[in-house]
């Protein structure tokens, strides 16, 4: 267990900017897309490997605490096609979070058919590459599936490794081990692609906040030079 605080309750005076307090999570921050996207899951008669199209928005969010502890992320929402269709292959929602004091990344993620994973890392403030994983039972960095998917397509263990490139682009790597029903050996379900950045973030509510504050303050002092001028 970390070593925490003895007061749990003092909650800290966080930095409104999150974009500046991010760190190995700050090159994920933006929109991104792609269209080689490379799955592999399982079917009744074998793998079947499939591509994908991507987009993916990530957005920083007010910072977060828990008494003392103090957590910057970004809220994201991924949407995955397959080529020439509509329909969503995969949607998939939650948090990246950042928390400084002990180098700890989390990823939170909520999928429509009735699943939800929290996966846990470690990383250097400026790390360009870093894993988590969530593993079934644990109780911090667990893994929750509604009654048929544990029936049929028990998830074991998530492994997620990302890389941050200085393209403006960012890689991941995904394996998801699964005890699918009929099967003598568990399965790895893979995900891998490339994201290429198309837009930059939106600043988070209190940095937008901060900004404009800034600006009226220097418009205040500019017209009071400008006034003073005149007296003079």
């Amino acid at each position: 267990m970390a070593d925490y605080p003895h007061d749990i309750y003092t909650e800290p005076e966080p930095d409104p900017h999150t974009l500046s307090n991010l760190g190995p999570l700050t090159g994920l921050a933006g929109i991104w897309t792609s269209a080689t996207g490379h799955d592999v899951a399982p079917k009744e008669d074998g793998p079947e490997t499939e591509a994908y199209i991507e987009h993916a928005e990530f957005q920083p969010i007010d910072a977060q605490t828990n008494g003392p502890q103090i957590f910057y992320g970004l809220r994201y929402h991924v949407r995955i096609v397959k080529p020439d269709e509509v329909e969503s292959f995969h949607d998939q929602v939650g948090y990246w979070l950042w928390e400084a004091a002990t180098g700890t990344v989390i990823q939170t993620l909520t999928i429509p058919r009735g699943q939800a994973v929290m996966a846990m890392g470690h990383a250097a403030p400026d790390a360009k590459s870093f894993k988590l994983e969530a593993v079934r039972g644990a109780a911090t960095n667990g893994i929750l599936s509604n009654p048929f998917l544990e029936h049929a397509f028990k998830t074991l263990r998530y492994d997620i490794s990302v890389t941050i490139h200085d393209n403006a682009s960012w890689s991941y790597e995904q394996v998801t081990l699964l005890d699918v029903r009929g099967k003598p050996e568990p399965f790895r379900h893979t995900d891998r692609n490339t994201l290429h950045k198309i837009a930059e973030p939106t600043p988070n509510p209190t940095a937008r906040a901060a900004l404009a504050d800034a600006a009226k303050k220097d418009a205040a002092g500019a017209a009071s030079v400008d006034t003073e001028a005149e007296l003079a």
